[in-house]
């Protein structure tokens, strides 16, 4: 029987909408921000172009640093490391929205990607450990709600903020909420750590984040960077050389960053596998869908952001149906029909076009979103609900590094793609530009569809398993 803490009624309660507080911040800045930059840029005196280290920092900082959460956790307690996240997130945020140049600015999302990097993988290693695997699918769709409806607000508030107030108050914003959640902290959140002390993988570190440093900057000069394809291929390579060495190093050490081992666990190497390919598709979904509601049929922002509710709605609402479909067919069906459904509700994207009726639009979008809420919440939960405690905060800290990888890899993807048939198609007018948009949604479907064949690979009873024997215990 796992050792987990006894929580009082009212801490077991509170503890989600405490994760949620921080999910929903971290989730919120990164839509409100990406709307504000020009204004940014016009404020700074600065070539918008150049806007996009605004968003690099943070993303490498958060890239960098998450391996290192799952130790520091475990050396420190999950209260005071979660509270020093939510406390150095608004600490960077207020920064921010002080910044007078983009070197300072800059810096502040460097502050603020340290806040970050720690927030997520903590709050869900807090779950993880305080909660019985039977409650894991509950609880982990009720926290990521939160996340979905940044995605929502978060565009047409940044659009509305920098229109009516000034672009400072994008980041003011998080200061409320930053306070309430460090008082939400102090106040609920159980001070787990692991079971013993052990050395911090300093080498392995080093090697681990500078391979995902690499390979995240590669995938950036591909898309918003535009560097020259032979410094692409050689970041690229460096950062797969020092993920070569990390593997190979950490295979003949004790207590590595991440073990190995972890992968004998086949949910867990299937989930590992499956994030990072299914994400390619699904990560892509934020950043195509507005760009072809606006740029490819001419929609006003106003307007894109109103035709995302259905997808935000509809996401919200397979968070509830997810357990009880999970435990009806299992996790290999669901998955593996989801993730093909998913790659279809992509590539059907590709139809639309300026015939296509408003309403059958948002019909589209609503199951989009649902599928692709299911998704995440059976991806991420198959992937951590066989590990043992000794291996959750391990394998916790690799899912949450696999996912910010795989989403940039996704917007990256999309990126160069839409960008390269553009280029093919010439510059003839609208129909060029929706033709680029169609045939890229098409590849992002395809890329999809694909990793349907890595979660094939998990049995009928993988996840089951631990479900029933956690309800045996309850009960």
């Amino acid at each position: 029987m796992p050792n987990r803490p006894a929580l009082d009624a009212i801490t077991a309660r509170w503890v989600p909408w405490v994760v949620a507080i921080a999910f929903f911040m971290q989730s919120l800045d990164g839509t409100i921000l990406n709307t504000a930059l020009p204004a940014m840029a016009l404020d700074l005196a600065e070539d918008p172009l150049r806007m996009q280290g605004v968003v690099i920092a943070y993303m490498l900082t958060v890239a960098l640093l998450i391996p290192a959460s799952g130790w520091v956790a475990d050396r420190f307690g999950t209260r005071k490391i979660f509270f020093g996240a939510i406390l150095l997130f608004s600490l960077g945020s207020l920064l921010c929205a002080l910044s007078s140049t983009l070197t300072m600015l800059v810096g502040a999302r460097v502050i603020q990607g340290l806040g970050g990097a720690l927030m997520l993988p903590v709050g869900r290693l807090v779950v993880l450990r305080a909660y019985p695997r039977s409650e894991l699918v509950r609880i982990m769709g009720f926290i990521t709600i939160p996340g979905l409806l940044g995605p929502l607000i978060g565009p047409t508030m940044g659009g509305w903020m920098v229109q009516y107030l000034t672009w400072h108050w994008i980041f003011l914003i998080n200061l409320p909420v930053g306070l309430v959640g460090c008082y939400a902290v102090w106040k609920f959140i159980p001070d787990l750590r692991g079971a013993e002390r052990t050395r911090f993988d300093g080498l392995g570190f080093l090697l681990f984040g500078a391979a995902m440093v690499l390979i995240t900057i590669a995938m950036e000069g591909l898309g918003e960077l535009h560097l020259p394809h032979l410094r692409v291929m050689l970041l690229l390579f460096g950062g797969m050389a020092c993920l070569a060495a990390y593997w190979l190093r950490a295979g003949h050490i004790d207590n590595p960053l991440f073990a190995p081992a972890l992968f004998k666990t086949r949910t867990f190497a299937v989930g590992i596998l499956g994030n990072l390919f299914a994400r390619l598709g699904s990560g892509a979904l934020p950043f195509l869908v507005p760009l072809l509601l606006q740029v490819a049929l001419g929609y006003s922002p106003s307007q894109a952001g109103m035709s995302m509710l259905p997808l935000a709605a509809a996401a919200m609402f397979a968070k509830s149906v997810a357990r009880p479909l999970i435990e009806r067919l299992g996790y290999r069906i669901v998955l593996t029909g989801n993730t093909l459904a998913l790659g279809l509700m992509l590539t059907s994207m590709g139809l639309v076009s300026e015939q296509t009726p408003y309403w059958l639009l948002l019909v589209q979008l609503a199951i989009l979103g649902a599928i692709n809420s299911l998704q995440f919440t059976a991806m991420n939960t198959v992937t951590l609900i066989d590990l043992d405690d000794a291996s959750a905060s391990s394998g916790n800290s690799l899912l949450s590094v696999v996912a910010q990888l795989s989403l940039s890899l996704g917007v990256a993807c999309a990126g160069a793609l839409l960008g390269g048939f553009t280029a093919e198609a010439g510059n003839d007018g609208v129909d060029t530009v929706l033709g680029a948009f169609q045939l890229t949604f098409v590849t992002v479907g395809i890329m999809a569809m694909l990793a349907a064949t890595i979660f094939s690979q998990l049995s009928p009873k993988d996840g089951r398993r631990m479900v029933s024997r956690e309800h045996d215990i309850e009960h």
